[in-house]
């Protein structure tokens, strides 16, 4: 009797929601196979392989540049693979999480339902990729050639990483190459120029 008479003292036209978010549609498909599995995830695997391999060898640069000792480079190295890697991957966790909040807000359909699996690619990929820049520093390299046989292999695996996408998305492999290449060889550049001006603006701070 109550809940009919708080019914008819209703204004009319009104229609009491769902709160956003509940019995919300989802657009997500799980992949299935290893082509589907790819394209899901060949945004949070090229994100992190290229920052990964990038931002090693940025600190594998700066360091050498700055005249401080392999040791040095390596214990670097290692700690932002671990630390940055991580931080990427709950960086695009979060980021996920945050747009599906933000759409559920709107109540637009669900688009990724697996957030925690994007982070984790991110950070693998991150830390598979970055390795390759210190693998000159833990092998019998005669001392001065590190740098040179890691810048190798660092821009060797970019242009890798990069032909890869041409597996899944229409780039051509050579161009899709030259591309992540060519901006890894710029912020290479950069962050030996920045070590070298820091070590000559400091003398003596090796």
């Amino acid at each position: 009797m109550h809940s009919q008479c708080r019914a008819e003292h209703r204004a009319p036209g009104t229609v009491r929601e769902a709160p956003p978010g509940m019995n919300r549609p989802s657009n997500h498909r799980e992949p299935e196979g290893a082509v589907q599995i790819a394209r899901h995830y060949i945004r949070d695997v090229v994100y992190g392989a290229n920052d990964g391999i990038i931002t090693t060898f940025a600190v594998v640069a700066g360091v050498t540049g700055g005249a401080l000792s392999p040791r040095a480079v390596l214990i670097v190295g290692v700690a932002n693979l671990f630390a940055d890697g991580l931080s990427m991957g709950v960086g695009n966790y979060l980021s996920i999480r945050s747009d599906e909040s933000a759409r559920a807000a709107q109540d637009l359909p669900e688009e990724e339902a697996r957030p925690a699996r994007h982070g984790f690619a991110t950070f693998l990929a991150f830390f598979a990729a970055g390795a390759i820049p210190l693998v000159p520093y833990v092998l019998p390299i005669a001392n001065g050639r590190s740098l040179a046989a890691s810048m190798v292999l660092t821009f060797a695996a970019l242009f890798f990483v990069g032909s890869m996408r041409a597996l899944v998305t229409i780039d051509k492999w050579w161009w899709a190459g030259l591309e992540m290449l060519g901006l890894g060889a710029l912020v290479a550049v950069a962050a030996y120029g920045s070590g070298a001006f820091v070590s000559w603006l400091i003398p003596g701070f090796a």
